[in-house]
C-alpha cells in the first residue's frame, strides 16, 4: 500500500502564534511525518521548527528528510519525489507560503501521485486567494485567479483591459498577484487601464498583524494616489481584485 501525501499549509508570513493560521491537527499531523516535499528546503525547516515547539517531530529536525521541488524541478524527476510514497511512507507537500499546489509548483506531484495511485489529503489552512475573495465585497461566486501579469507596461495595460471586459460581461471577479516590489506599479496600471467604476481590492499581508484589504472604485483609487496616499504595501504580499461594472 502507498502512503498518504498530505497538503500542508504555511503561514503567509510571519506571524505572532502558529495556531492563529495552522489549525492544531495540522500541525500534530505534519509533526508526525518524515519526509517532506517543498519549494525551498531551508525556509521548511524554519515552518518545522515553529510546528515542533507545540508538537513534537516524529524524528530530530536534522534527520528529517526534505526533497525540492521548484520552478527548476524537471518533469522527470517528479516521480523519484514520490519513490518514498510508492514504498509505504506517508509524506508532506509544504508550500512556501499559503496552501500547496495553488499558486505554486506542488499541482503537477499532486496530479502524479494520483495517477501512480497514492492517496491525497488536503489540510487546512490559509490561502491568500480564498480570504482576498472573501474580504474584497466582490462577487464570490464567480472568480478566477490569474497569476502574473505582464511586466511590460503596454503588456501589462492590454492585459488589464483584456480581464476588466470579462469581468463586466461575465460579472466574474479577476485576481492577480505581483512581485511586492511591484506593487505600487501594478496598482497605478490598475487605475490608469480600469474604468473609473470598476471595483478594484488590494489586499496586503493577508492574515498578519499588519493586513490591509480596501475595496474602493478606480477613480476614488485616482483621487488617493492624486494625493499621495497610496497603500503601505512596498515589498509586501498583495492580492489585486477587479469587478467591472
Amino acid at each position: 500500500m502507498p502512503g498518504t501525501l498530505f497538503l500542508i499549509p504555511n503561514t503567509l508570513g510571519e506571524t505572532e502564534a502558529l495556531s492563529h493560521v495552522i489549525p492544531e491537527h495540522v500541525q500534530a499531523t505534519t509533526a508526525a511525518l518524515g519526509y517532506f516535499v517543498a519549494e525551498n528546503a531551508k525556509t521548511a525547516r524554519a515552518f518545522l521548527k515553529l510546528v515542533g515547539a507545540q508538537h513534537p517531530l516524529s524524528r530530530p529536525l536534522q534527520e528529517i528528510r526534505i526533497s525540492e521541488l521548484n520552478v527548476n524541478t524537471p518533469q522527470q524527476a517528479l516521480l523519484g519525489l514520490l519513490e518514498p510514497l510508492l514504498a509505504g511512507q506517508d509524506a508532506g507537500l509544504v508550500s512556501e507560503a499559503g496552501v500547496p499546489a495553488v499558486a505554486d509548483p506542488g499541482a503537477d506531484l499532486v496530479r502524479l501521485a494520483h495517477q501512480h495511485g497514492i492517496p491525497v489529503r488536503p489540510l487546512v489552512g490559509p490561502s491568500s486567494i480564498l480570504l482576498s475573495v472573501m474580504a474584497s465585497g466582490l462577487n464570490g461566486q464567480s472568480f478566477a485567479f490569474n497569476g502574473y501579469l505582464p511586466t511590460d507596461a503596454a503588456q501589462r495595460a492590454k492585459r488589464i483591459k483584456e480581464l476588466e471586459t470579462r469581468s463586466r460581461s461575465e460579472k466574474q471577479t479577476q485576481l492577480f498577484i505581483e512581485t511586492p516590489y511591484r506593487n505600487a506599479a501594478m496598482l497605478e496600471a490598475l487605475v490608469a487601464s480600469c474604468a473609473g467604476g470598476t471595483l478594484v481590492c488590494v489586499a496586503t499581508d493577508i492574515s498578519l498583524p499588519s493586513e490591509t484589504i480596501r475595496t474602493m472604485t478606480g477613480a476614488q483609487w485616482k483621487g488617493l494616489l492624486a494625493a499621495g496616499k497610496a497603500p503601505d504595501f512596498h515589498k509586501k504580499p498583495t492580492v489585486f481584485l477587479i469587478l467591472g461594472q
